[in-house]
């Protein structure tokens, strides 16, 4: 190489650099999103058990690159700080300030906690006395306790919140079983990065699939990780202050629930052999029944490797699952048990069953019912009466059963419904923390009904209700009914007949506050003042607006237009379509139209909606239904009827005349993403799309995704047709890939769309692909968030807005 070469040869390198980095650096975007982002936001609300007192919960809405960027283990499908034995900054709902209010009074108090800390995992004591809260500090994690006039203090340390929930009230009010470290951990192990063989795993004929799993152990030196962090020891902890009492012995203590007369701990252990493939979720594990001083008195169940378990949905492994304590008895277990081997394709007149046992669990469990289809959940009331839900996803069907677990067999069907039916949605048992701080059904004062709370979807919006449903008949009375022009739910019902209720009310203009309302006369006043956190989007308009897809099947959208937008002095307007499909069995559930302009709605993080601030119109989630009427498959024809929403969508808005047919955007996040680069590749209504954290190529999730069922051998045409990678030659309009470098969602591994970006670049397509550094399948930091709407709105202004107009469309062009 001659000297005369070098400049040549540098032009050259620097002239691929820039089709493999373009600018770098976290930018922030215009106003006035910087300014709402900034913006702090309302507090959240927990209402004491005995509905006397509230929490106000102030917290952080986006932690700093920085805190995001602390070291973290990914261990089993888990993410963990090692500084603290907590779950990472991502996974954590931070609180920064809390507050109490005194219902009848007002009166508030501020709690004393140390300055400049964070806590989570608030929960009220049974009696709603106190609350408890896990404190952060920089090397571990404390567990307080506070009391009604703000003062607080600190209870125990060395908190160990790897696996989630570190602590439990004890139901009597007097004390919590808390997971700690172990005393005796010592140093985390440390692999001296020389391998002592390889990493060998075999399979010898089972049928043992499954769907893709992020943060995998990857081998021995996880496994010692694995051990190291989620190893706890339970130990009961006094309000009196006296000496912690270890229970049994350490291990892998994945979940722990005392019984309701505080006598025995349930709890759920992992044990080895671990899974490289599978989360911990599916570790072998023992069930078991121990009393407080940590004597074992029953295992319920030793599970081994959840590894045989079908992919299809509504699969279930044997044997007892689904183990907790009744929440109206001193000390039973109730379970649910496959009777079809744990596949829901099995032709069996019963799937499920469901048992009881009572304390001291010497005889033999009890049979409550046998269930049609796969076992749901169970709202346990009293003695005499408790509801079974059961479901079967293929078809959708959702049965409902009255059982008396006094009386076992004598199941009695309520209804049989459709669950995703939003205009027949019935609603459910309102439940609320009994004495024993387990959540059982609200009876009326007579004893002869029970309440219902339902969300009360109707054409016209949504208006939430509460019920009156008799014990012996199921006959059931409407007590009350939000009222336009509010969205207005129950969060509490204050007596035993339902007519002082403790309720959070909005309406298109009215920010979130809490009301206590009186039914009988109409009375009402509020007793929170929130205020609008984002006064400058007050301007912005919403309207629901409804149209029909080719074939007939109606559709809506919520439709937003900046403020001061006039249409007939503006003119039509670039308009973003967000949307995440829906797979149907039935086309008249799937064309139900529900109005949400009661709404009161403000974006924050990386909201679509803050486009609406750059002048573009909006259409929040336009139906995209994928309908399998008649037992045929969804995805069969996902592809048409996507691409037949769609049209509909962008027909509708320039029928109206707000958008431009000429200016149009499409985006959505992860099956959104997806949703988005399939309509790129397959139509030409779109000048441009935005797609976040998605999958483009399904033969890397061959054992299903979403709710497909299917694998790829059985319906390789479907994964190749519905694959947006697949058509990569096609994809003509700029498309802006965005991902989390971290991405901890089944399915949409950042190699997606990796993978995705060099597929459209190497065609010669307009792509841009940006990783978020540490991110998850949400993005969470300030840095990340700001950066995403700068994103955005370059791109959208770059190809949609700006875009000067397009040469006129041929037939193939419109439908590829």
């Amino acid at each position: 190489m001659t000297p005369a070469t070098l400049p040549v040869l540098a032009a050259i390198l620097t002239a691929t650099a820039s089709t493999l980095a373009v600018e770098s650096g976290y930018r922030t975007p215009p106003e006035p999103i910087a300014s709402i982002l900034a913006a702090s936001p309302s507090p959240e609300v927990l209402v004491s058990p005995q509905h006397q007192s509230l929490a106000l919960l102030g917290y952080e809405s986006m932690p700093s690159i920085a805190q995001l960027s602390r070291p973290i283990l990914r261990l089993a499908g888990y993410r963990i700080d090692p500084a603290t034995t907590g779950q990472n900054e991502a996974q954590v709902w931070w609180l920064n300030a809390l507050t109490l209010q005194d219902l009848a009074t007002g009166r508030q108090s501020t709690v004393r906690l140390p300055e400049g800390t964070r806590y989570s995992q608030l929960r009220w004591s049974p009696d709603g006395r106190r609350l408890a809260l896990v404190l952060e500090r920089p090397k571990e994690l404390e567990l307080w306790v506070v009391e009604q006039d703000g003062s607080a203090r600190r209870l125990a340390g060395a908190v160990n919140a790897a696996f989630g929930t570190a602590y439990a009230w004890l139901p009597d009010g007097t004390g919590f079983i808390v997971r700690q470290v172990r005393a005796d951990r010592g140093a985390p192990p440390v692999a001296d990065g020389t391998p002592t063989g390889p990493i060998i795993e075999e399979n010898s004929g089972q049928t043992r699939p499954a769907r893709t799993n992020p943060d995998a152990l990857r081998g021995p030196a996880d496994e010692a990780l694995f051990e190291y962090y989620f190893t706890g020891q339970l130990v009961r902890v006094a309000l009196d202050g006296s000496a912690p009492r270890p229970i049994g012995t350490p291990g892998l203590i994945a979940r722990f629930s005392v019984s309701p007369d505080s006598r025995y701990l349930l709890t759920e252990t992992l044990k080895r052999p671990f899974s490289y493939l599978l989360p911990a979720d599916n570790f072998p594990r023992e069930i078991a029944v121990a009393t407080l001083d940590g004597q074992r008195v029953r295992m319920v169940v030793d599970r081994p490797l959840a590894d045989e378990v079908p992919i299809d949905m509504g699969s279930v492994v044997q044997g007892p699952r689904e183990v907790d304590w009744r929440a109206d008895a001193p000390a039973t277990l109730a379970w649910a048990e496959a009777l079809d081997g744990g596949n829901p394709k099995a032709d069996v007149p019963f799937h499920d069953s469901l048992w009881m046992q009572a304390a001291p669990f010497k005889g033999a469990p009890v049979k409550l019912a046998d269930l049609k289809e796969r076992f749901h959940k169970v709202y346990w009331g009293r003695a005499d009466h408790a509801l079974v839900f059961e479901r079967k996803w293929k078809t959708r069907t959702e049965r409902r059963s009255v059982v008396n677990p006094s009386r076992p067999g004598t199941a009695r069907l309520l209804l049989e419904r459709n669950h995703q039916d939003q205009y027949g949605d019935p609603g459910a048992p309102l439940l609320e923390t009994n004495a024993a701080g387990k959540p059982a059904m609200r009876y009326t004062a007579d004893g002869r009904a029970f309440l219902v709370l339902g969300p009360g979807a109707t054409k016209a919006g949504y208006f939430p209700f509460v019920n009156r449903q008799e014990v012996a008949s199921g006959q059931v009375k409407r007590l009350w009914t939000a009222q336009a022009p509010y969205y207005e739910r129950v969060e509490a019902v204050l007596d035993a007949d339902g007519d002082r209720l403790l309720t959070q009310r909005q309406s298109a203009t009215e920010v979130p506050n809490y009301w206590l309302r009186t039914v009988k006369d109409g009375k009402s006043r509020a007793i929170t003042s929130f205020k609008d956190p984002a006064p400058v989007f007050a301007g912005v308009t919403q309207k629901q607006i409804t149209y029909a897809r080719a074939d007939g099947l109606p559709l809506s959208g919520m439709l937003y237009l900046p403020a001061g937008y006039d249409p007939k002095r503006d003119g039509p307007l670039p308009t973003l379509l967000w949307a995440y499909p829906a797979e149907y069995t039935d086309a008249s559930v799937a064309g139900q139209t529900v109005d949400m302009s009661n709404l009161f709605t403000r974006p924050e993080g990386f909201s679509h909606l803050f486009m609406l601030t750059q002048g573009y119109a909006v259409l929040d989630n336009p139906a995209m239904p994928i309908v399998g009427a008649n037992g045929a498959e969804p995805n069969d024809t996902y592809v048409e009827q996507l691409r037949a929403n769609a049209e509909a969508a962008v027909e509708a808005l320039v029928k109206l005349g707000v958008g431009d047919r000429d200016r149009m955007a499409v985006g959505g996040h992860s099956y959104g993403a997806f949703m988005t680069a399939n309509l790129l590749a397959h139509t030409d209504l779109f000048r441009a799309g935005v797609a976040r954290s998605g999958a483009y190529n399904r033969t890397l999730t061959p054992f299903g995704f979403q709710f497909e069922e299917r694998t790829y051998w059985k319906a390789p045409e479907i994964y190749t047709r519905m694959s947006p990678f697949t058509y990569a030659d096609r994809i003509r309009e700029p498309l802006l890939l965005i991902h989390g470098g971290a991405d901890n969602n089944p399915g949409t591994f950042p190699i997606q769309s990796e993978r995705f970006y060099a597929a459209i670049k190497g065609n010669g397509g307009t792509a841009r692909y940006v990783v978020l550094p540490n991110e998850a399948h949400g993005y969470a930091a300030r840095e990340s968030i700001g950066h995403v709407n700068w994103e955005t709105v370059k791109w959208l202004d770059r190809y949609v807005k700006n875009a000067p107009p397009r040469a006129p469309a041929t037939a193939a062009d419109t439908v590829r």
